[in-house]
């Protein structure tokens, strides 16, 4: 009865493939004939016990068939936890929606499609979980499709339910559960309606038709004549064949189309769109008709769905304590219509911020920082590039903190960019969007964007042939700290430290009032030319604690929980003598550098993952390095999130979080290059400093793939230092294997006695754990 977790992290490129068909093959499953697998990220929980195996996989698109040589009479059982799946049988192909069971025999001709991404809890019983028991003899030599209802429901809600605790059950619970969700499977066995007959190749024209009509869902003007005449065919015959499926061509386009706009007026993503831009953009050009046929087919109005969208979403977390996305909220992250793909072009740069040059030179740019510049809160495919630069040029880059609103006389006024970026008032405000939340606020009310994401972002910078599975090499040459411009405090340089209710401490606290948060404001003192030889230091000047704000627009702020909301000077009171004679050494790092995820057009800028992000490891320092693998064309770097200093763990919520300016230098290493480098086959945020190579961990080391339109919310629950210590040791076991080319045996050896584990963050929604290789190690070792 034991517990496999798999994931795609502890294999190398060339193994992961086999890898994933040992998973399949443990459920009765393998890749279809002729199918792509995509070797992406996958994850897979599995579970064992005597004739019964348990899974929920996540994984890229790909079809699955049984696997030939294993016989049994019970099914396979297969829950779909997101839509976009396709059925393939003798009789056509059917969509599956999520909600729908699916029996599948261990042996025929059948498939399933996943179209999009593989996200599906699967079920596995053979006949030794019966331990010799009579349970009749089932008739499973046909596919069925069960529709959600009745003993199919309390079944399908039992079996999610497990796959959701697999890994907290005992084994005690689990051998219990195991036991149960055998004994009820034969519940299903009754001999299933006769399913109509059909040729494979009216079968495969069915299938084209579906997939000619899932491209033109958007078009309004959609007929059976002209699909049919683009696929050859004559309207008869189309319809002839939705008819033998037990469908028509009517029924099948407004079922798509209302599952469609029914999955968008669920997402929170899709807020900011109105119900009837939501309609049009799926094919709907009659608002009243829209609305009967959905009322028709939910029972509600698209305008009551939507709330009662949102009111469940919301019911299922406390405003309080939820840094992230609430539980249940991202019903439907990805946008599935047509014009999806078109917002992921980057359209070219205008030219006046392309620096020409010839081949071989390298130039330098500067990209300052104000309004127009940065993005608040938010990782996006979508965004313009800033500029464009090519391999090997450097870029000087200027960032904000978000926290200079804490002490504005010191850290905004007199600073044209950052009165810029902060720029608030009852009439205007200049960075509206603060986070990757709905523009309407209408999940917690406390401001566009909603705080879903925090950090005031440089850029994107595009770099020029960037192309994924590349990777993008940054070198952090110089960081320099941003002075205050107010004439009362010129040349001196600020920071803010707050020991916020996202912090790991916030539960813990011993003195009254238990529940507070407190603001520790620093100055900085980075360089002395009267005593070269002071450590470069942080001192407290004062501290408060906050007190409830209200913005600019009217929104009061119990709790700090929203970027960039003014204190009001004389709201708090400041006290005086902290940390008195005690200097901080000063660690400046950026706590973001990342490029553009594949997944989303818009990522919460807080959980750090693949694509760099919120990475808070103060060794990206001045000198140091980070390769990060590119998903997009251009790969889109930002930078942002400046650290003064800060210490492993980052235990109350922040850093010293101080505005600095960085050099950078960046080069791109193609991937039909990569062999035999120390980033080949990367798939994390490689750090690289003048004596160590530093690999990230992390709870869930690819959230988006892993958890679907849901990650954004689920890494905030589900986040654990065992998974980052499991991740790191994972991918450092991988690196001395792969890249080192040691043993096992040897890695793990090497591992214990000599590589660092550390943490790097518990307070950023994906935590974080570190592993830190000496390259002296390696010094006298031999050629691999």
């Amino acid at each position: 009865m034991s517990f496999r977790p798999f994931t795609s992290e502890s294999y190398s490129e060339n193994d992961r493939l086999e890898a994933w068909r040992d998973v399949l093959s443990a459920v009765g499953l393998q890749p279809s004939a002729g199918s792509t697998v995509q070797t992406g990220h996958a994850t897979a929980s599995r579970r064992n016990a005597e004739g019964v195996v348990l899974a929920r996989l996540a994984a890229g698109s790909q079809a699955v068939s049984p696997l030939s040589h294993v016989a049994d009479d019970m099914p396979i059982v297969l829950l779909p936890i997101e839509d976009g799946v396709t059925l393939r049988t003798h009789a056509g192909h059917q969509i599956i929606s999520t909600g729908q069971l699916i029996l599948l025999p261990r042996k025929g001709d059948w498939s399933v499609a996943f179209q999009r991404d593989m996200r599906t809890v699967v079920l596995s019983v053979t006949s030794e979980a019966f331990h010799g028991r009579k349970v009749g003899k089932p008739v499973f030599d046909e596919v069925r499709v069960l529709a959600p209802g009745g003993f199919t429901e309390v079944f399908s809600r039992t079996l999610e339910a497990a796959a959701r605790n697999i890994e907290t059950l005992s084994d005690t619970e689990w051998a219990a559960v195991a036991q149960s969700l055998a004994d009820l499977l034969p519940t299903f066995v009754r001999a299933p309606a006769k399913e109509a007959g059909g040729t494979a190749t009216q079968a495969a024209i069915l299938h084209r038709l579906c997939q000619a009509i899932e491209r033109k869902l958007d078009d309004p003007d959609l007929t059976p004549a002209r699909v049919a005449e683009a696929e050859g065919i004559s309207e008869r015959y189309l319809q002839k064949l939705f008819e033998g499926s037990g469908s028509s061509f009517t029924h099948y386009l407004r079922e798509r189309r209302l599952q469609r706009t029914s999955a968008e007026l669920s997402s929170p993503a899709e807020a900011h769109h109105s119900i009837s831009e939501i309609a049009y953009r799926n094919g709907f050009n009659d608002s009243a008709h829209f609305s009967r046929a959905f009322r028709h087919r939910f029972g509600l109005s698209p305008r009551e769905f939507r709330q009662q969208e949102i009111e469940r979403a919301t019911a299922c977390a406390a405003a309080a304590g939820q840094r992230g996305w609430p539980q249940q909220a991202l019903a439907q992250l990805r946008s599935h219509h047509p014009l999806a793909g078109a917002r992921k072009s980057i359209a070219p740069l205008p030219p006046e911020l392309v620096s020409p040059c010839t081949e071989g030179e390298h130039r330098h740019h500067h990209l300052s920082v104000e309004a127009s510049r940065v993005h608040w809160g938010y990782f996006s495919r979508s965004l313009a590039p800033q500029t464009e630069v090519n391999s090997g040029d450097t870029i000087t880059i200027e960032t904000l903190t978000q926290h200079a609103s804490d002490d504005p006389a010191r850290m905004i006024t007199g600073d044209a960019g950052a009165e810029s970026v902060f720029h608030w008032t009852r009439n205007a405000k200049n960075v509206d969007r603060r986070g990757a939340g709905p523009m309407d606020a209408s999940v917690y009310g406390r401001g566009a964007g909603e705080g879903f994401g925090v950090h005031i972002c440089t850029g994107p910078v595009a770099v020029r042939d960037a192309q994924p599975g590349d990777v993008l090499e940054v070198r952090i040459l110089d960081i320099v700290p941003r002075p205050s411009r107010n004439p009362d405090f010129e040349g001196q340089v600020f920071g803010s430290s707050v020991a916020a209710w996202w912090g790991y401490h916030y539960n813990e606290l011993l003195a009254a009032p238990q529940l507070r948060e407190a603001v520790t404001i620093y100055e900085i003192f980075a360089s002395h030319e009267g005593d070269p030889d002071e450590t470069p230091h942080a001192r407290a000047l004062y501290s408060y604690r906050w007190e409830p704000q209200t913005d600019p627009f009217g929104v009061l702020h119990s709790t700090y929980d929203y970027p960039g909301v003014p204190v009001v000077p004389g709201s708090v009171k400041r006290r005086h003598n902290v940390l008195d004679g005690i200097r901080i050494p000063l660690r400046p790092h950026f706590g973001v550098i990342a490029v553009a995820p594949r997944e989303v057009d818009f990522v919460d800028s807080i959980p750090p993952s693949y694509f760099g992000g919120n990475l808070d490891n103060w060794r990206l320092g001045k000198g140091s390095t980070v390769y990060l693998p590119v998903s997009v064309p251009g790969a889109l770097l930002s930078v942002g999130d400046p650290h003064a200093t800060q210490g492993d763990g980052e235990l109350g919520g922040t850093a010293i979080e101080c505005s600095m300016t960085g050099t950078f230098q960046l080069v791109l290493h193609k991937k039909a290059d990569l062999a035999g480098r120390v980033f080949a086959d990367l798939t994390y945020p490689l750090i690289e400093t003048a004596t160590d190579w530093v690999l990230t961990g992390f709870s869930h080391p690819n959230y988006l793939a892993e958890f679907g339109a849901k990650g954004q919310s689920e890494v905030y629950a589900t986040s654990s230092l065992d998974l980052a210590m499991k991740d790191a040791f994972r991918k450092m076991r991988r690196f001395l294997m792969n890249i080192k080319g040691l043993s096992e045996d040897e890695a793990i050896a090497l591992m214990s006695a000599a590589v660092d584990f550390g943490v790097t963050q518990v307070v950023d929604g994906n935590w974080g754990v570190h592993a830190i290789l000496s390259k002296r190690l390696f010094e006298g070792a031999r050629p691999s």
